[in-house]
């Protein structure tokens, strides 16, 4: 018998590990005052563009009457806005605005920097050059998921 782990236990250690993580960093606090679905609303718009509101919604997995809510703070604040679609002008697309993409780069910001003083005050350069390596290796596993 071997000591070395199975991938059952790399799993289970990678889970609990990414798991801790992403919850710590989630407790990072930005001066943005973003709720999580406006933080996520924003992202997914960074990423895909604009879309409708009912689109946004069902990749959200909420109600479009959450989803509304949501749109209507992020509006107030100048984070989105709607356009009219060309072609039907009864549909509404939604796009981040600047202001909107600038809210995501400082929570962004401000949690990558959360990482690096723990890193810098935590770890060995040996020790960074290991996670660095880690992190290659986890965002291709991720993509193999």
């Amino acid at each position: 018998m071997t000591d070395e782990p199975d991938v059952q236990q790399i799993s289970e250690a990678l889970l609990a590990g990414i798991t801790m993580l992403v919850r710590r960093v989630r407790q990072v606090q930005v001066d943005d005052e973003l709720s999580l679905h406006e933080s996520s609303a924003l992202k997914r718009l960074n990423r895909a563009g604009p879309t409708t509101p009912s689109a946004l919604a069902r990749l959200e997995q909420i109600t479009p009457q959450s989803m509304g809510r949501t749109l209507a703070g992020l509006e107030a604040r100048g984070l989105v806005e709607r356009r009219p679609d060309p072609q039907d002008g009864r549909r509404v697309f939604l796009s981040l605005t600047e202001a909107g993409g600038q809210a995501l780069l400082t929570r962004r910001n401000t949690r990558i920097e959360t990482i690096a003083a723990a890193l810098s005050s935590d770890f060995t350069r040996p020790e960074q050059e290991q996670l660095m390596a880690a992190a290659r290796l986890i965002e291709r596993l991720a993509e193999g998921l």
